[in-house]
């Protein structure tokens, strides 16, 4: 397999393939990730999403609609807590465009943004300034788009995006990484021709208490789970559900959206979906350790 590693909107990439990747495919995927950056990122000062903060108006997107749509069911899920105008709050506590980590008083996401925020398959509108944040699910659809840039490679591929993988072809062995111990891992799953995304409290972190996974009807950060790992076919559905698990409608949000999942709370329990292919030995401390999350075999 040959091997591609950079980093890009702020995470490490491995794009793994069986066939060589070409000088112009790899500049292919540059402009993808590049175009993605430019229109959705809140930290450029020249992206789309910044401009809207300051604006409103319109971004035009291929992505708009599938992600948009994702985000209201993800809303009705979960009760309100997963909200695309979340931007906001994070910046409240310090996880800003300048990096500055210095938390103010926290605040809530507005609770009914459809009436702000309205989208077609190519474009979103904000009817006012506001700040959109798509790290809900974002990079997993990014992950799905350099997958596509793809599609004409031959043989297997495997996309991770700092541990948002899809594969295509064979089976890759994955390992889920211990939220308070990344020299453990709590089990092991066999991906093919599908997608993990998983997301953590250890992840983008900044203080005592303070993480990139919010309830956005408070403002504040989730305490009940530590970690989530979700298995759809795209990746963009597995991002979501692992960001639906940290809140109560995860759960039957993944049965309707038919992904398997784990996640694991902050006090150590593990539960697992009922189909979850994932063989978990959070039992046995002494197991031998597989690869980390974000890291893969073929």
């Amino acid at each position: 397999m040959a091997g591609w590693r950079f980093e890009a909107i702020g995470t490490h990439w491995e794009i793994q393939t069986s066939a060589p990747l070409t000088d112009a495919l790899r500049a292919a995927v540059a402009a993808e990730i590049e175009r993605f950056d430019r229109e959705w990122s809140r930290f450029r000062t020249d992206s789309d999403v910044t401009r809207l903060a300051r604006t409103g108006g319109a971004l035009e997107s291929p992505d708009a609609g599938a992600m948009l749509d994702a985000y209201r069911e993800l809303g009705a899920a979960t009760g309100g807590a997963v909200n695309p105008l979340v931007g906001e709050s994070l910046v409240a506590l310090g996880y800003d465009a300048d990096y500055t980590l210095r938390p103010a008083a926290p605040a809530p996401a507005p609770s009914a943004w459809t009436d702000q925020v309205a989208w077609t398959a190519s474009e979103v509108v904000l009817s006012a300034p506001a700040l959109l944040d798509i790290g809900a699910l974002g990079k997993g659809r990014l992950v799905d788009r350099v997958l596509h840039v793809l599609a004409e490679l031959p043989g297997d591929v495997v996309v991770d995006a700092g541990g948002d993988i899809r594969v295509r072809g064979s089976s890759v062995r994955i390992g889920l990484e211990h939220p308070y111990d990344a020299t453990r891992a709590i089990g092991v799953v066999e991906l093919r021709d599908g997608a993990l995304c998983a997301s953590a409290v250890n992840r983008r972190a900044w203080g005592e208490g303070l993480h990139h996974v919010l309830d956005a009807r408070t403002g504040l950060p989730v305490r009940s789970w530590a970690a989530t790992w979700a298995l759809a076919p795209e990746a963009m559905t597995a991002d979501a559900v692992a960001t639906a698990l940290f809140f109560d409608g995860g759960p039957v949000l993944a049965e309707t959206w038919g992904v398997e999942w784990v996640r694991m709370s902050s006090d150590g329990r593990v539960q697992r979906s009922p189909g979850c292919p994932a063989e978990l030995f959070v039992a046995s401390p002494s197991a031998p350790r597989p690869r980390s999350r974000g890291e893969w075999t073929p």
